[in-house]
């Protein structure tokens, strides 16, 4: 089983040299922005809670941004700051849970599919492509509707939307490695074709997986906020979605109810964005030698 990250350079008398994946990581630019920015959203996420109070009503609606209020209050007092923190775990979830269903049962389709090819590839990238032309958005809108908002169905509804990108990733991958050398001594080897598939293929087709994966956190985010705003968010939790479904009609007198929680979306969503990037920058062998 090769590594994932080749040989970076040469040494003396030409020997390739293995460089480290957080040195070349930490190279990118971009990859370091993204890092620090989910870093800082995952640090609100689990300490923010056990250091600001509970959301709580105040005896003043529509406070402003002031001492008492850092962020201010809501129609009904709350403290938007304490929902803000308790939103970025909820948010969090979502997007992390709907990326991790989606990418796992993405591999397992395409590495299935591009694997075994003939009747099995054909059958599988078509139900990938019925996936890909239906309109998404819409039909989660229609899903949630009718079985009722939940943190649950919206990751899972998410994760059955997204999953086809990962498909078609993993297959072009495993279409490209199955007929390598190092396949094909292990399959000499006499080693069954379930191991091929994930002991000896799988890792080395998992870079453009793991970026694909950044991305899809970012997207899943959007899509609960998506979903949240137009009232199809879990009203019985609070996330910066359904922040922004609270805030709508007072846009205009409390902009800071909608203000901070859409500042909060756009950096996470930037955050994972940028990451990627970076990401794609280290597992992208024409990129090493120049990362910024």
């Amino acid at each position: 089983m090769r590594s994932l990250i080749p040989a970076l350079g040469t040494g003396e008398g030409g020997d390739p040299v293995q460089v480290s994946f957080w040195s070349i990581l930490f190279r990118s630019r971009s990859a370091v922005a993204g890092m620090i920015i989910v870093l800082f959203v995952v640090i609100i996420a689990t300490a923010g809670p056990l250091l600001t109070e509970d959301v709580r009503l105040s005896t003043r609606s529509f406070l402003p941004p002031t001492g008492e209020a850092l962020l201010g209050t809501d129609d009904l007092g709350r403290d938007v700051l304490s929902q803000m923190t308790r939103g970025a775990g909820v948010s969090l979830l979502i997007g992390l849970s709907a990326a991790l269903v989606s990418v796992v049962f993405g591999v397992i389709v395409g590495a299935i599919s591009g694997f075994c090819g003939g009747f099995v590839d054909e059958a599988l990238m078509r139900l990938a492509e019925v996936f890909q032309v239906i309109p998404q958005f819409f039909l989660a809108i229609l899903i949630v509707a009718l079985f009722g908002p939940s943190v649950f169905r919206i990751i899972l509804v998410i994760a059955i939307l997204s999953w086809p990108s990962t498909a078609r990733i993993t297959r072009a991958e495993y279409l490209k490695l199955r007929s390598l050398d190092f396949v094909q001594a292990a399959r000499m080897g006499g080693i069954s074709s379930v191991q091929l598939i994930f002991r000896e293929i799988l890792p080395n087709a998992l870079p453009p997986v793991i970026v694909n994966a950044s991305l899809l956190v970012a997207s899943s985010i959007l899509t609960e906020t998506n979903l949240s705003f137009l009232g199809l968010g879990d009203p019985r939790r609070v996330s910066w979605g359904q922040m922004l479904y609270n805030a709508q009609p007072f846009l205009r007198s409390a902009w800071w109810t909608a203000a901070f929680p859409g500042l909060a979306i756009l950096l996470t969503v930037l955050g994972f964005n940028l990451l990627g990037d970076g990401l794609n920058d280290v597992f992208n062998p024409r990129n090493r030698g120049d990362i910024k």
